[in-house]
């Protein structure tokens, strides 16, 4: 294409789109690592969309109203770092800029939430991006019929690529938002034709305009390098009353040598070629150098909604003093003080009633407390609802015609629900949960791994959590799913004993700030083991003696879920034989290691045989086995080795040798 021509045409968006352009040259030659092309492509839609349309204040980076902007291609991480650093993110220095993809700086290889203010997600796992827009959007819309639309009001702009939308997790998201007709959320889709091995024709014939149309979106299209034909589309997409995608025509890496080739993709690194490109663009200055009418121009863009910015604060300044408070609660997070009371008066009458429940139903009793209270969780199910307990009555359904509806049926789509609801934390001012069965989180797993390096406090509500859940077989019964996920770093693995450790572990969950939470909850119903009523949450500690030996203590059962009663009936048939032996239950293994080593020497002190029970892989459990004082000749595990089959569940625990005679074997073994 003629350059000289295109940048004749409109010579002062030409430049302002420049800097974008020659700052990621830049900084992809310095680091000798990066993807030029997308960001190079894009400037010209960027520009536009920053200038002419994003509600922002760069100097109030947090601002609740400001639109939401989502590099889902975030591979192309210098557009977003480009756009921070030129419209005055203070954080957003030049020297972060030349220091990009370098150790310690913000300006790492993909977008990282909390690295950057301005950064709303974490993107680079290709699809995440415009799924967590999804979530952005539908916290939007919600917000906006609680609070008012002078209070919430924004947009969520997304640029995805074809990568992201080859990505299954796409269509999860985009049928999810389709369905929900999201008014507020604008996807950007880059449409070069070009991934890392080569043009999309090889690998995809996908008619993505037709795709996004067929699920419920409004498809328009503009000439990615006219700032004009820009500008309409975005226009036009904002007076959409549902989703909109607008297909950006772009040249990869324009006006270089590797425009509209696979190589564009990757790091233009060649000293050659970046001076090429730059001449090419009219550019003379010198790396990194941005010139002072054109930085002052950017810095112009990211003030320009500071007056918004000022009116909407004086609209919430309108707002009574408590809706102001509560406001400010739900944004930042903080729980209501009434929760607390509200979870130990559960608890106690549990204790006092000891009901034999599966601790998926008494999740729900518990939800019964919390939502009322909480007004801004926002629940929901993979079209599990009835199985996973996760809707109580108070909530009402989320829906187009129902805005203020907190539940969400996300249909079949687990990756999708689990990214969305990382959007919608993100974005703040509501809770949000969700459930499945516990062997779909191999669906869920890429977005739940981002929750946890995201930091985002979202609750996973997992249920038929082992073979307990019976007769829909190894397909459905997860054994390797609890290893994975306590893998995870900065993830809480919660398995409830019973519906007082439910309680107790739903309060948990909501306690943490920075840290995603996966309940691990029961299909078959267990007796209470904590018959006596505590005021303090034992499942904070992640581990305490349920039951102590009586005489001398020869043995210590670690347990979790729903194998706790079964350790407490193998420890009756040990104290009758004279083995002393202590239950542990040991809901969540990442508390209790978080807990001071002496507290951790009371509950596994050195000596007696230790015999960890649970109905899954024993993978991890060494480290309480044999590590905190114990013995590898003094130590066993009763659980499984392999997959479950088709049978009750009863049938299941005695097949798999994981009863009270199977511990109290093990134990006398290895006395």
């Amino acid at each position: 294409m003629d350059i000289t021509a295109l940048a004749a045409r409109n010579p002062d968006h030409w430049a302002r789109a420049a800097c974008i352009r020659t700052l990621t040259l830049d900084a992809v030659a310095a680091a000798n690592s990066g993807h030029s092309g997308m960001p190079m492509g894009m400037a010209d839609v960027a520009t536009v969309l920053f200038d002419k349309h994003m509600s922002f204040d760069a100097s109030t980076p947090d601002w609740p109203n400001r639109d939401r902007f989502i590099l889902s291609a975030g591979h192309g991480s210098m557009l977003i770092y480009s756009l921070l650093h030129l419209t005055g993110y203070a954080d957003m220095t030049l020297e972060q800029v030349k220091n990009f993809r370098q150790l310690g700086a913000i300006t790492a290889g993909h977008p990282e939430f909390g690295h950057a203010t301005g950064i709303e997600t974490t993107t680079g796992p290709l699809g995440q991006g415009i799924a967590n827009s999804v979530g952005f959007a539908m916290a939007e819309e919600h917000l906006r019929a609680r609070w008012g639309s002078k209070i919430i009001d924004h947009y969520t702009y997304c640029i995805a690529g074809d990568g992201c939308l080859m990505e299954g997790i796409s269509q999860e998201a985009l049928a999810l938002a389709g369905r929900q007709e999201l008014s507020r959320l604008i996807v950007l889709f880059d449409d070069n034709d070009i991934t890392i091995d080569g043009k999309v024709e090889i690998a995809d014939r996908t008619d993505q305009k037709a795709r996004f149309a067929a699920s419920g979106w409004d498809v328009f299209e503009c000439d990615g390098h006219d700032a004009a034909d820009i500008d309409r589309a975005i226009t036009a997409a904002k007076a959409s009353p549902g989703p909109a995608m607008i297909a950006c025509k772009t040249h990869i890496a324009i006006g270089s040598s590797a425009q509209d080739t696979a190589k564009g993709h990757g790091a233009l690194t060649d000293a050659q070629v970046v001076a090429d490109t730059k001449a090419a663009y009219g550019w003379t200055h010198a790396a990194f150098e941005i010139p002072a009418d054109l930085k002052a121009w950017w810095e112009g863009v990211g003030s320009k909604g500071a007056g918004a910015r000022a009116e909407w604060e004086a609209r919430f300044a309108a707002l009574s003093s408590g809706k102001q408070a509560e406001f400010t609660r739900t944004f930042a997070g903080e729980i209501p003080k009434k929760l607390s009371a509200a979870i130990k008066a559960l608890k106690k009458q549990l204790s006092e009633d000891q009901p034999k429940l599966a601790t998926r139903a008494a999740s729900e009793n518990t939800l019964k407390i919390i939502n009322p209270i909480l007004t801004e969780t926002m629940g929901g199910s993979a079209d599990l609802t009835g199985s996973n307990n996760t809707k109580t009555a108070d909530m009402g359904v989320f829906t187009p015609e129902n805005r203020a509806g907190r539940y969400v049926h996300y249909g079949i789509r687990e990756h999708g629900m689990a990214a969305a609801m990382n959007g919608m934390a993100l974005h703040g001012g509501v809770r949000p949960y969700g459930g499945t069965f516990m062997c779909f989180t191999d669906y869920a797993r890429g977005a739940m791994r981002l929750s946890a390096l995201m930091g985002v406090s979202v609750q996973y509500v997992y249920t038929h959590d082992s073979i307990g859940l019976g007769e829909d077989g190894p397909t459905h019964q997860p054994v390797e799913h609890l290893a994975m996920l306590r893998a995870t770093p900065n993830t809480l693995v919660i398995r409830p004993a019973d519906a007082v450790e439910t309680a107790e572990a739903w309060e948990v969950a909501l306690s943490q700030p920075r840290t995603p939470t996966v309940l691990a909850l029961s299909r078959q119903g267990l007796p209470t083991v904590r018959t006596e009523h505590k005021t303090k949450n034992l499942v904070a500690q992640g581990a305490y003696v349920l039951a102590d030996a009586e005489g001398k203590r020869q043995a210590i059962l670690m347990a979790t879920g729903s194998e706790v009663a079964i350790a407490l009936a193998a420890r009756d048939l040990l104290q009758a034989e004279g083995i002393g032996t202590r239950v542990v239950s040991m809901p969540c293994w990442e508390l209790f290691e978080a807990q001071d080593e002496g507290y951790r020497k009371r509950v596994l002190p050195g000596g007696p045989v230790r015999v960890a029970v649970e109905a899954a892989i024993r993978f991890g459990w060494d480290r309480w086995i044999y590590g905190e004082r114990g013995k590898r000749d003094k130590g066993g595990f009763v659980g499984m080795d392999g997959f479950g089959a088709s049978a009750p569940a009863d049938e299941l625990y005695k097949h798999f040798g994981i009863t009270p005679e199977d511990i109290a074997a093990k134990v006398k073994s290895l006395l």
